[in-house]
């Protein structure tokens, strides 16, 4: 199988892909409320459908047919978010069936308001705890399952679908601004970053020895060789869902001991986001699609993280240290082990860092970079109510973001010791 490099900038997508302006906004009318009442029925003919109402078969099904994998939106992981993930629960299915016992195309959803507090009618992909909300199509019948999943969020009554945190280059951006074009629209790219992501096809020790230099190497390899006198320094992959359920445990503990517990959004310090994990992670592991990978000192555990795994991509969900070995760089050292765990896998193509733009600990290391934004779609021509959500949404950034970059910047201090 031929394996994919990684994606490029952000740049060209406008000019390559149709994505701009919401074209010729002209005209009034009715601003109605995107809603599932009545939408509880199964199958083809609902315009929503409960998420934890999908058949997880066809889901899955589905998911092994996507055109452009997602970690974040794989059923056993987004069921469990589903049902217990702090304020992640009650979301609903915007769905494609060819048939009745064929999903084609699914995005799980939320109102706008519910995801930005407007009231106005539109969609938004939700939230999987996961930094990618890539729709999942069929890649035999991309069109197919755009049209119809277009269908539903008009039945819907929406007039807009906003995808966060979206692969641009990707299949799926691709197909739904070839469906829009048709009807002569295209999707709005609100706003874009970068993120780190590694091709796993390259050699993982010259591509560090690329993207490091051998005076920082030298002095990581000073480091683990400090760390070694705690223990022989050793790096451990779970697989099978017992080892999973027990590697969670030792990454929870790893997590809540940390800066991320001291800011309280450790997974552990909510129940229900606990309960999420324990259930998420163990499941996954019976299709391989999860692992734990654990930086250990002698006995002691000092790093680890969580894994999802989608068709050919990796995703770097979640990483804990134990900031007691902070001077040795843990956190680095875990993510270079883990890049040579998955370059040397040949199932793997690229691995998404799925983490913040800029981030002062992976960027370093992982020298490819995925376009990821926030899209708009707009579900009619002509349709002034897109304006106004545009126009909501863009007033809604500039009030909350000079806020956002100083928590940010808070953050990403703190996450330089990881």
């Amino acid at each position: 199988m031929a394996r994919r490099a990684p994606h490029g900038a952000v740049g060209h997508i406008n000019r390559e892909r149709g994505f701009g302006e919401v074209a010729d906004i002209a005209d009034t009318s009715t601003v109605g409320r995107a809603s599932s009442k009545g939408a509880n029925a199964h199958g083809s003919g609902a315009a929503l459908t409960p998420l934890a109402g999908v058949s997880a078969a066809q889901w899955r099904a589905l998911s092994m047919r996507a055109a452009e994998p997602n970690g974040y939106y794989l059923p056993e992981w987004e069921l469990a978010v589903n049902a217990s993930a702090r304020g992640r629960g009650d979301t609903d299915a915007l769905g494609a069936w060819r048939d009745a016992s064929t999903l084609i195309g699914l995005v799980p959803v939320i109102s706008m308001w519910r995801a930005y507090r407007i009231p106005l009618p539109a969609l938004v992909g939700a939230d999987p705890y996961g930094t990618l909300c890539t729709p999942l199509l069929d890649r035999d019948m991309v069109e197919e399952a755009v049209t119809g999943i277009l269908q539903h969020a008009r039945q819907a009554g929406a007039h807009a679908l906003i995808f966060r945190a979206t692969s641009l280059d990707g299949a799926a951006m691709k197909a739904f601004a070839d469906v829009l074009g048709r009807d002569g629209m295209a999707p709005l790219v609100l706003q874009s970053h970068v993120r780190a992501c590694l091709d796993a096809t390259c050699d993982a020790d010259e591509m560090l020895r690329d993207a490091l230099g051998a005076k920082k190497l030298k002095e990581l390899r000073r480091q683990r060789n400090r760390l070694a006198e705690h223990g022989a320094v050793n790096f451990d992959v779970a697989r099978r869902p017992a080892d999973v359920a027990a590697a969670i445990e030792t990454f929870l503990m790893l997590e809540a001991s940390g800066w991320k517990g001291q800011r309280g959004t450790a997974l552990s310090q909510d129940d229900g986001d606990a309960t999420f994990i324990r259930r998420a992670a163990p499941a996954l592991a019976e299709t391989g699609q999860c692992e734990i990978v654990t930086l250990r000192a002698g006995e002691t555990p000092v790093a680890a993280a969580i894994v999802l795994r989608h068709q050919d991509r990796a995703f770097y969900f979640k990483l804990g240290v134990d900031e007691r070995f902070a001077k040795f760089s843990p956190g680095v050292q875990l993510t270079l082990e883990l890049t040579r765990h998955l370059c040397a896998d040949p199932s793997i193509a690229l691995a998404d860092s799925t983490a913040d733009a800029d981030h002062p600990m992976i960027n370093p290391i992982w020298r490819g970079r995925l376009a990821i934004g926030d899209v708009l779609i707009p579900l009619r021509r002509r349709d002034p109510v897109v304006a106004l959500i545009q126009a909501a949404l863009g007033l809604r950034k500039a009030v909350r973001g000079p806020a956002r970059s100083l928590v940010h910047f808070i953050r990403k201090h703190q996450e330089k010791s990881s």
